[in-house]
């Protein structure tokens, strides 16, 4: 079981607290490497975004996330317009990028401060809620297995690791981890150290992108990359985050309205000093959860880290990322996966309830959006007597 009552009640107890810097929360702010790594390396490498104002606006909004909500809201690249985006890099520029990223932060702002959410709140059930929730676990569990397999017998070991590590309260998985993966780096590629080692820091600012952006990069962006987006954000950053922050720490509830509105205020941030569309996901919770964070800390001290990776070696950024193997990070993404996974385990088990959360989860793993609109379709069918079982 990933998740005890004993769990819940330190979660709750260490909320009360307010943040904290302890040796877990360190460890848990590792645990949204697995989304991170990849698709800021995409932006990086394959779309020559600018590394510092990508690194900068994370930072900063990782930091804001943690210091207001004081649990581990975590703040994640949006993966359907970074998934398109970077698969074609060839036509699509930074500008629509950002121009997605300010679409997408007036849509969500517009949605939280009409209480229209709350409006879709009301009549999605546990079931349609869990559902999204579980196939978004098992999605994160296949990306996790897909980046091991090229390493899988590494993948493995790291594995037994941190199955037999879990729940250990003196040595965090996190930080064995993490030396197990950048030990592995540095014995399979000498050179690495070498051009580590060479690394020097030099302090400078961020550039201001807003006014580089032009009506059509905008509109573009909007068009192709963020109402396509739109459906994904509902449903894991909104609806899966709402649930998992509200069942862990009930103490500090949340609400779709106050998802929403942070949404579209980190969305329209982000673009002015050339970051990229961001989002809350409940797998990037679960991830910074399951490797010890009970507080916003978690993010300060990611966000921190980016800060001053982006202010003091932004020219560096894509040969330090080579120290993280993929296959390593795929583990973190497949646990991270497992624990909202198992975290549906209280689902009614009502065969129309459990029709529900199965056939939401089926398609979740396939589009979350998808998964949103089937699981309401057959809720509501089921209560018209339409659909019968």
């Amino acid at each position: 079981m990933l998740v005890t009552s004993e769990t819940k009640s330190n979660t709750n107890q260490a909320h009360l607290l307010g943040n904290r810097f302890d040796r877990f929360e360190w460890a848990g702010a590792f645990g949204d490497l697995g989304t991170l790594i990849p698709f800021v390396t995409g932006y990086i490498t394959i779309m020559h975004m600018d590394p510092q104002g990508v690194l900068f606006m994370f930072g900063m909004l990782m930091i804001g996330s943690g210091l207001y909500y004081r649990t581990p809201i975590s703040v994640q690249p949006m993966k359907a317009i970074g998934g398109a985006a970077i698969a074609q890099a060839a036509t699509i520029t930074p500008g629509m990028v950002w121009g997605a990223g300010i679409f997408t932060g007036l849509l969500w702002l517009a949605l939280g401060l009409t209480g229209t959410l709350k409006i879709i709140s009301k009549i999605i059930t546990k079931p349609v809620s869990k559902g999204i929730v579980m196939g978004l676990g098992l999605l994160f569990m296949m990306e996790g297995i897909r980046m091991m397999r090229p390493d899988f017998i590494l993948a493995v070991i790291a594995l037994v690791i941190a199955f037999t590590l879990l729940n250990n309260k003196r040595f965090p998985v996190m930080f064995i981890l993490v030396i197990f993966g950048v030990t592995i780096a540095l014995l399979r590629d000498p050179g690495l150290g070498h051009e580590l080692s060479a690394i020097r820091w030099h302090l400078s600012l961020p550039n201001f992108t807003l006014g580089q952006i032009t009506w059509t990069e905008f509109i573009t962006g909007a068009l192709i990359l963020g109402i396509p987006q739109a459906p994904l954000t509902l449903g894991n950053s909104v609806i899966a985050t709402v649930e998992e922050n509200n069942r862990l720490f009930p103490e500090r509830p949340v609400t779709e309205k106050k998802i929403a509105t942070s949404l579209g205020l980190l969305n329209l941030v982000s673009p002015l000093f050339g970051g990229i569309p961001v989002c809350h996901g409940a797998g990037g919770m679960a991830g910074h959860i399951r490797f010890g964070a009970r507080t916003g800390g978690a993010l300060i001290i990611l966000g921190t880290l980016l800060l001053v990776t982006a202010l003091f070696f932004s020219n560096s950024v894509v040969l330090i990322f080579k120290i993280f193997p993929a296959s390593i990070l795929g583990v973190i993404l497949f646990i991270a996966g497992l624990e909202l996974a198992v975290s549906t385990r209280d689902i009614e088990k009502e065969k129309t309830c459990y029709f529900t959360f199965m056939v939401t989860a089926g398609f979740s793993i396939w589009n979350i959006g998808a998964g949103f609109v089937a699981g309401l379709a057959v809720q509501e069918l089921q209560k018209r007597k339409i659909l019968k079982f």
